[in-house]
């Protein structure tokens, strides 16, 4: 699961970075020097991507760095490659693009169109920003309901039934959570956009408004209209002050420890999750997250994992080749999809692993039914705001007010 950050450059992150890296590169034109590909990526990619770039590098004669950045990704890729000690290759999200291209960090990457076509559409479009490709898609994230089906054998028709159904469990003395739902981010002091959105939306919020062609339309505040104060005086309903189900005690880690343990049954959650899922050994099915009922349908947010070339790279042209020749191909797709089991976006991948894995089904159907992140630089100004807005909502603060208070925030700050 990933989560957007602001794009702040400081001492503490660089520091991190040089520990990361082991220390400053050695230029590439100095004495005795070799043409070298630096790679970055979070841990568990890291590994996977490892053998996969040394062998590039031994067939090409070049050599190959993959190094694994802990956390904060964005925001160390940024620091270091303002400060001339980025890598060429960036594993990342796609909603990342619109800062990256605002602050000139990377290129667009030379994917012919009949290359391109062998993507989903959502994969292409999440890639895609102010007319250029960005970044090559490798996999679609987006959120699901994990049910027990021991405990519950249909899935929900509606947020509403889903709820219902967990409050009898609950009654009876067979789960102690109606709903594993995640509230808050990992930290537990701030509110989850990313898994509050399906709710967000089906009770007819938005964001932004959109263009003609489907993008956001920054210059249009969804967030603060009416019909944002509706969506989430529908969310209230659900809160710690109505029904319970939302709870924001719950992030991401303890409500999946608390499905796997047999808790709760159901968890609202994305593709990271089903490892942990099978590993628990709890009989499950996957279904799209349910809107309220005689609400719109829930939307969820759809996020798609990308290899970026960095414009301050040492090696833009091995990393070009690299990125377009071989992290583009269907035997690293599919290295990749073996490691974590996240949807791919390339079609011919999906269609090969449908019979063997019905879960990828379920998964494809919840991305193509969702919102691509967005990737306009706006965003930035709408992550603080709007997850302390579904805290207080959660808590049971008066709704219109909190809403408000969140619109005016995030228009200040997109005025800055």
């Amino acid at each position: 699961m990933r989560r957007p950050l602001p794009l702040l450059a400081g001492a503490l992150a660089f520091g991190l970075l040089l520990t990361a890296c082991g220390g400053a590169e050695e230029p590439e034109d100095s004495p005795g020097s070799q043409s070298k590909l630096v790679i970055w990526a979070d841990q568990k990619r890291a590994e996977v991507l490892k053998p996969l770039a040394e062998d590039w590098a031994a067939k090409n004669g070049v050599k190959a760095e993959v190094v694994g950045i802990a956390q904060n990704q964005q925001q160390t890729f940024t620091t270091a490659s303002q400060a001339g000690q980025g890598p060429d290759v960036m594993v990342g999200a796609h909603d990342w693009i619109g800062n990256l291209v605002q602050n000139g960090l990377i290129d667009p990457v030379q994917l012919p169109p009949e290359q391109m076509s062998g993507y989903v559409d959502i994969a292409r479009k999440a890639v895609t920003y102010q007319g250029q490709v960005y970044g090559v898609p490798y996999a679609v994230e987006s959120l699901v309901v994990y049910r027990n089906t021991d405990l519950v054998p249909e899935a929900p028709e509606s947020f509403d039934d889903l709820v219902d159904t967990g409050r009898e469990l609950k009654a009876a003395g067979k789960v102690k959570e109606i709903a594993g739902y995640p509230v808050s981010q990992q930290d537990g002091q701030s509110g989850d956009t990313y898994h509050m959105y399906p709710l967000f939306t089906s009770g007819g919020g938005a964001l932004f408004a959109t263009t003609e062609e489907g993008y956001p339309d920054p210059g249009e505040l969804g967030v603060g209209a009416p019909a944002s104060v509706k969506a989430f005086e529908r969310i209230a309903e659900f809160g710690e002050k109505g029904q319970g189900a939302l709870k924001r005690s719950f992030t991401s880690d303890n409500a999946t420890a608390a499905f796997a343990a047999g808790e709760t049954a159901f968890l609202i959650d994305g593709s990271w999750r089903l490892t942990d899922v099978r590993k628990a050994g709890v009989k499950y099915a996957l279904s799209p997250v349910p809107g309220f009922e005689k609400g719109e349908p829930a939307r969820s947010f759809v996020g798609v994992q990308s290899f970026f070339v960095a414009s301050k790279g040492k090696s833009k042209t091995l990393a070009q080749e690299f990125v377009t020749n071989t992290l583009a191909s269907p035997e690293v797709a599919r290295t990749l999809y073996e490691a974590e089991p996240r949807t791919p976006a390339l079609k011919s991948l999906i269609q090969e692993e449908l019979p063997e894995d019905p879960d990828l089904a379920q998964f494809q159907a919840a991305a193509e039914a969702g919102d691509p992140l967005p990737s306009i630089p706006q965003m930035v100004a709408v992550w603080g705001p709007f997850n302390t807005l579904i805290h207080a909502v959660v808590k049971g603060e008066p709704v219109a007010p909190a809403v408000e208070a969140a619109g005016e925030a995030i228009a200040e700050q997109l005025k800055s």
